[in-house]
């Protein structure tokens, strides 16, 4: 897809997307593919690999991506967390999938881990996914700079936790057959969804040296982009079939979980992820970097996707 899209004062330019986004992934699943469950005992790297290769957006990883050339990071560095990113949101979709917390069989459009591999395997893969991501973050430091490398794993560390991913899922948990004010939904997807894909504008602006004005814009880019995401996401629980989603749909209704769209209905929320789509735009403006395009694309996919 080729698009117009002014993102700044200085760059009006005809950016393809399309292009871009091909050659961002080319690279991600090159990596991915020589990391990921290498040399793993046991047939472990197989449910590794089933896990995390051949599927998905790799929506994170663009963000990192993104993020990182539109301050000049260093590429090394924006490639271990792109794919770093990618393994802690991998993980954490395998022991979803468990019977224990949403025991759903189907992900992106093919069988869940634990029903491919048994539930042993499934959790022990998502643990080794988990670790390997701070790995691929370390490397000597004649890759990555010591302090770099250090400020991404505090990043994703804090994203992945009990302050963000795992403590949102918590909430997520503990609030089913409960009805949540718009402030109280937020909050828990701003920390089961948004503080994963915050995290992920986050270390791409970590691989290089940042103003403190820049550095918040971006966050309110993130912080926008992570709840229009969800708003979306349950708007395709309800409207989407499992063939376009790739995974079961209408799962939130059956189980009673809040979302949006039980809350707002579905055309509030269509349109709420639409005003904070400008509300992301509105931030790439005010960090007045030169090239944001690949970001403003990035933030209009998230709102228009179809799964």
């Amino acid at each position: 897809m080729t698009t117009d899209l002014p993102t700044s004062s200085t760059d009006t330019s005809v950016f393809d997307f399309q292009a871009w986004t091909d050659a961002q992934l080319q690279r991600t699943e090159q990596a991915l593919s020589a990391w990921v469950g290498v040399d793993a005992p046991a047939n472990l790297g197989h449910a590794m690999r089933y896990a995390v290769l051949d599927g998905g957006k790799r929506l994170r990883p663009l963000l990192v991506l993104a993020a990182a050339q539109a301050v000049n990071g260093l590429p090394e560095a924006a490639l271990r967390a792109a794919c770093a990113v990618e393994l802690i949101h991998a993980y954490s979709l395998v022991h979803d999938d468990m019977p224990c917390m949403d025991n759903d069989v189907l992900r992106r459009g093919k069988p869940t881990v634990h029903v491919q591999f048994g539930e042993a395997q499934a959790l022990l893969g998502g643990d080794a996914l988990q670790a390997l991501a701070f790995e691929l973050l370390t490397p000597s430091e004649a890759e990555v700079p010591a302090a770099m490398q250090a400020k991404l794993c505090r990043i994703l560390a804090q994203a992945a936790g009990s302050r963000g991913m795992a403590g949102g899922q918590a909430i997520d948990l503990a609030s089913v057959g409960k009805a949540l004010s718009e402030q109280e939904l937020r909050h828990m997807h701003g920390l089961k969804t948004g503080a994963l894909l915050q995290a992920s504008v986050a270390m791409g602006v970590a691989c290089a040296q940042v103003s403190q004005p820049v550095q918040q814009a971006l966050a309110r880019y993130a912080e926008a982009l992570g709840v229009a995401f969800q708003v979306v996401d349950d708007v395709l629980d309800v409207v989407a079939d499992a063939a376009t989603l790739g995974k079961t749909p209408g799962k939130d209704a059956a189980n009673d979980k809040p979302t949006f769209v039980s809350l707002m209905g579905l055309d509030g929320a269509r349109n709420y992820a639409n005003v904070l789509l400008q509300q992301a735009l509105q931030a790439l403006k005010e960090s007045c970097l030169t090239d944001v395009r690949a970001l403003s694309a990035l933030a209009h996919m998230v709102v228009s996707r179809s799964h």
